[in-house]
């Protein structure tokens, strides 16, 4: 199974406004809508980090070099992605006249982060430090994003930096939160054995049933990231259904 883990840098909308609280931006007063910066990837379990930039190429030929990757998918772990990153992708790919990439499964870690545990904050970089797993690199706020569009090469080299930790961190966290996704692509679909369906290993411990209206099914945990799952087949059908508690 290809998992394809993704981030993406944006500049920011840029137009003319009379005032800075709370301003309405009308349609008029907006010169430029942003547009993606930069991306990196790295494929689940490579080491390889791959960048693109419209520092070091055009925007058409980084956008088609990630619509590449995202058709050669079966899913795309991203932070915050499902609302933000592919959406912004999908509409580059649109401006662009690339056709939609083949279909793939989101893992939305963030989706994880807010249903399962009460951080005091959801945000990655917050996560990744309560984790122990590092930290998102230091920079200077909007004025690294300026320069990077006033093609300053000191600036790029950090965003380059912030872009590609940013990827590295993500699968860190993709890692420990592993057994506690609950819609994952099932790794048992191309496996030969009986895997765990979160991240494809065997070693499954048998523990306790799992039970239905009429039916009993073995109950396995992973022991490699913890994820609870259930054998496909059922070890006993329950023939009379007035034996069931109500």
């Amino acid at each position: 199974m290809k998992i394809l883990i993704l981030d993406i840098e944006t500049s920011p909308h840029t137009g003319f406004h009379w005032g800075l609280f709370q301003q309405n931006i009308s349609i008029g007063q907006l010169i430029e809508s942003s547009t993606v910066l930069c991306w990196a990837a790295k494929w689940l379990g490579e080491k390889k980090v791959h960048f693109s930039s419209v520092y070091d190429t055009t925007p058409i030929k980084m956008i088609k070099e990630i619509h590449k990757l995202i058709d050669e998918s079966d899913a795309i772990i991203t932070y915050n992605g499902k609302r933000f990153d592919m959406p912004t992708l999908n509409k580059e790919f649109l401006i662009h006249k690339l056709p939609p990439p083949s279909p793939y499964k989101d893992i939305d870690l963030i989706n994880t982060a807010r249903g399962k545990f009460k951080f005091a904050s959801n945000k990655l970089d917050y996560i990744a430090q309560v984790l122990g797993i590092g930290m998102k690199t230091s920079h200077q706020g909007m004025p690294l994003w300026i320069e990077c569009m006033a093609k300053n090469p000191k600036a790029w080299k950090l965003m380059k930096k912030y872009n590609i930790n940013d990827v590295k961190l993500t699968e860190e966290v993709y890692n420990r939160l592993q057994g506690w996704i609950n819609i994952h692509p099932n790794h048992n679909i191309l496996s030969e054995g009986v895997v765990c369906p979160n991240c494809g290993g065997n070693h499954l411990q048998k523990r306790g049933t799992s039970l239905a209206l009429t039916k009993v099914w073995q109950r396995v945990q992973c022991q490699d990231c913890g994820k609870w799952s259930k054998l496909n087949k059922p070890i006993e059908t329950i023939k009379s259904k007035s034996a069931l508690p109500i």
